[in-house]
């Protein structure tokens, strides 16, 4: 399975599954030093910025994010 398999099967989840493999997944990164983080999180970044210039569509407003974020929170 290649990383981008990987993508798709995880996007497939709901938003509270994603969540807690996105919580797992950070936990798994302390023991990388900060340039170590630093590096992953601008490989995201760069990642998610392409993802949105190949397909503006997949791009969810601003409103959705914080009312999904919040619910998980609750």
């Amino acid at each position: 399975m290649t990383v981008a398999d990987l993508e798709t099967k995880i996007l497939e989840l709901s938003p509270k599954e994603r969540a807690r493999l996105a919580r797992r997944i950070l936990e798994s990164l302390e023991v990388l030093s900060e340039a170590e983080i630093e590096a992953l999180w601008l490989q995201e970044a760069e990642r998610r910025d392409r993802a949105l210039d190949e397909d503006p569509s997949r791009a969810i407003p601003g409103e959705d994010v914080m009312r999904e974020a919040r619910a998980l929170l609750s």
